[in-house]
């Protein structure tokens, strides 16, 4: 039997959990079992869990689904957990090391004649995701125990309630004997913590920090707004009721109340926790409770504390009122947020505000303005065609309004009505960001898109890069933005975990695909000879599209170091090429290309250029990823790769897992076309590993899978499943015949 379980759920935690579960592998101690909770089998999580379980025998990974919540999650461990202790980690923290020595070393202090303790509590640090002081919540509690293993009379403290399950180590036997397991729904460390504490006989503390709890800017999930603070209710109500069950005296009673009923008026005291259908229920069902189950004796705070704990043994909801309109003003509310330019839009913004959300309203932006494009006009596509009662508004630079198609209503960034819409729509769609004085009303959804698969290093991961920190501006207002997410889209589990390493928030990953990929899956032969012919790509002709990423080491945009005409010399007769520069170098205008080369950096659908080109050569932009759903070829032309990833820094090696050939120099790159390499079997090969791991999810339905889920509010399993790769037809390419 080994000394410790450890128990690690993961739901949501994908990116972070490979750093949780090395912390583990990593202890000095290694008597353990590792057992991480993975959603199902084919999640992402289940991949880190699995990568881990191969690299070391300890792990092993059970599965509880997501509709069982923290509570199932952490009860399937249980289940599956042989060691004499239990120990549960969030699958974004981590045991400091040496944790695991320490603890057994307590254990073994305290322990005796076979009479071992029930529970070990434990400090942790509290650490802010991004900036913030590092905390210590538990040190002032566990100060004040007594110093060997003591019953739980002597600490009468200790209820439970304010130590996470986290934070303490538990005898299995014990947890088992009594049939301890976590109670279901949200709040569940206090109804499990509570019935722990009552039913202990034999408590010990270790006055160090074992855990390094990360704790998200936003607070705990279970600080938003929502119905399910009536849980707490329910965690409350059960703790109390058992409390009374097993005739604990009025000495531990009391306590147990009053860190509970601290708890509640939290909820009830916040304005943004419910909304206001809900709050006078809430209130009145704790007022219930208090006077059901105050203990003789029991004797409120001083302070504006105690007052709140009179007012709900009175049942006085005016009074919690009153309390809550005080918050209200001095939070600063809506007033201190919106920063809309000019005195009168500002004041039009806050009396937008104050008006409801429109339920059928929604607002859509791609690229900070450039127009109408990427994944929010593929998703404005197929709403119009899944939900003709929704009103639609895209958000453009006043430069770009001429290219918005003509039935599609936009509002230029900055006007009057862009001010009035983004108040008043209840979705919110955007591939990058909406502006900073932006207000997350309650009610509102916002879908992130994202628009690309990150190879480069994105979000907070770029600060340990100083050339793109430098350029990319505060972090902190940064993460700020991201706390509006809602939903974040995602095309691979490679982008979930990059996602949620560089973007941490409370919002929920959608694994779809892309929307703006669909069309690589829908579109005809008819579709693509269309679009070379609006692109200008004489007929027969092999177009090679050549689209260069942005160094942020450079300035400007030279097409690299590559001879374009030289290429196409070297290449063949046949060969033609598409210029594509990176949309932070188009400026509108065509650059001044002669010959077989034709510069498409101003035209709209970088979807449609893809369509028309025969074959890709890229460095390391994101969009070989998006390509790599046509099966064409694809050429990786890494002339400063050691460069590049100093100064940006990336989430994989490119050069050991290309999508096809890689050429380090021009005379590389045109031998691999002039000699046919680049399209031969073993090119084949290697983009088929690359789509097997990238063109995950996109199938050509992702769009309907985000109208369904997000704008029409049906369930997961409701949406069409994604199709398999092999089942999967591309659109053709025009001129290429594949070996």
């Amino acid at each position: 039997m080994p000394r410790f379980s450890v128990i690690v759920p993961s739901h949501g935690v994908a990116g972070r959990l490979s750093r949780a579960l090395d912390s583990i592998l990593a202890q000095s101690f290694g008597d353990f079992e590792l057992i991480p909770v993975c959603d199902a089998p084919e999640s992402t999580a289940a991949d880190v869990a699995r990568e881990h379980a191969g690299r070391d025998p300890r792990v092993s990974p059970v599965y509880s689904p997501p509709s069982a919540g923290l509570a199932g999650a952490r009860n399937a461990g249980m289940a599956a957990a042989t060691g004499a202790y239990l120990l549960f980690l969030d699958g974004d923290d981590v045991l400091v090391p040496g944790a695991l020595t320490a603890l057994d070393a307590r254990l073994t202090d305290t322990g005796g004649g076979g009479d071992d303790v029930d529970v070990l509590y434990f400090e942790y640090e509290r650490m802010p995701w991004w900036e913030g002081e590092a905390t210590n919540p538990a040190a002032p509690l566990l100060a004040k125990a007594p110093k060997g293993a003591f019953t739980p009379d002597r600490a009468p403290g200790l209820t439970g309630v304010q130590l996470p399950a986290w934070s303490a180590v538990h005898r299995r036997a014990f947890l088992a004997e009594r049939d301890l397991v976590f109670p279901d729904g949200h709040f569940t460390d206090v109804g499990f913590g509570a019935r722990v504490a009552a039913r202990a006989e034999r408590v010990a503390v270790l006055r160090s920090v074992v855990v390094r709890h990360m704790a998200r800017r936003q607070g705990n999930r279970l600080n938003l707004p929502g119905a399910h603070h009536a849980e707490l209710l329910d965690q409350t109500e059960l703790a109390l009721a058992d409390a009374a069950g097993l005739g604990l005296p009025a000495e531990r009673r009391g306590p147990l109340f009053e860190q509970l009923f601290a708890a509640v008026l939290k909820t009830a005291t916040d304005p943004r926790r419910l909304t206001r259908g809900q709050r006078r229920a809430f209130f009145r069902r704790a007022s219930r409770l208090y006077r059901q189950h105050r203990p003789a004796g029991f004797r409120p705070p001083g302070g504006r504390v105690g007052v709140q704990y009179r007012l709900l043994a009175s049942g006085s909801y005016a009074g919690f009122r009153s309390l809550r309109a005080a918050n209200r003003a001095a939070g600063g509310a809506v007033a201190r947020v919106p920063r809309p330019r000019g005195l009168r839009t500002r004041l039009q913004y806050r009396r937008e505000l104050r008006r409801p959300l429109d339920p059928n309203l929604v607002v859509y932006c791609a690229y900070w303005g450039r127009g109408y494009a990427c994944n929010p006009a593929a998703v404005h596509a197929k709403a119009r065609e899944l939900a003709p009662h929704l009103k639609s508004v895209f958000l453009v630079e006043r430069d770009q309004a001429h290219t918005v198609p003509e039935d599609v209503d936009h509002a230029v960034i900055g006007s009057r009505r862009y001010w009035e819409v983004l108040a008043r729509a209840t979705y919110l769609v955007n591939n990058a960001n909406f502006a900073e004085g932006v207000v997350k009303r309650p009610g509102s959804v916002h879908l992130q898109t994202q628009h690309g698969t990150p190879l480069k290093t994105m979000g907070v991961d770029q600060s340990t890069y100083p050339v793109v920190a430098a350029a990319s501006g505060s972090f902190t207002k940064l993460l700020g933005r991201v706390d509006r997410w809602d939903y974040n889209l995602s095309s691979n589990r490679h982008s979930t975990r990059a996602w949620e390493r560089a973007y941490p928030g409370g919002y929920e990953h959608l694994e779809y695909g892309y929307p703006r990929n669909d069309v690589y899956h829908t579109a005809t032969a008819e579709d693509v000879a269309r679009v070379r012919r609006e692109l200008g790509v004489p007929e027969g002709k092999t177009a090679v599209l050549y689209a260069p990423t942005h160094r942020d080491y450079e300035s400007g945009f030279g097409a690299g170091a590559l001879d374009l005409e030289a290429f196409c010399e070297a290449a063949g007769e046949d060969v033609v090429v598409l210029l594509r520069a990176h949309y932070f170098y188009d400026r509108g205008g065509k650059r001044e290309c002669t010959g077989r080369i034709i510069d498409v950096t101003a035209h709209r659908s970088s979807e449609d250029v893809c369509l028309a080109a025969d074959a890709l050569i890229t460095d390391y932009s994101s969009i070989m990823f998006d390509y790599a759903n046509l099966d064409r070829p694809i050429v990786v032309y890494a002339d400063d790769w050691d460069v590049y990833r100093e100064t940006r820094g990336v989430y994989f090696d490119l050069m050991a897992a290309p999508p096809g050939p890689v050429a380090r120099t021009p005379e590389e790159l045109t031998r691999v076309f002039a000699e046919g390499t680049y399209a031969d079997a073993e090119s084949t090969a290697l983009r088929a590993a690359f789509r097997e791991r990238f063109c995950e999810f996109d199938d050509g339905r992702a769009a309907e899978r985000v109208v369904r889920r997000v704008l029409l509010g049906e369930p997961p399993e409701s949406l069409p499943p994604v199709i398999p790769l092999a089942e999967r037809v591309p659109a053709p390419a025009a001129t290429l015949v594949r070996s």
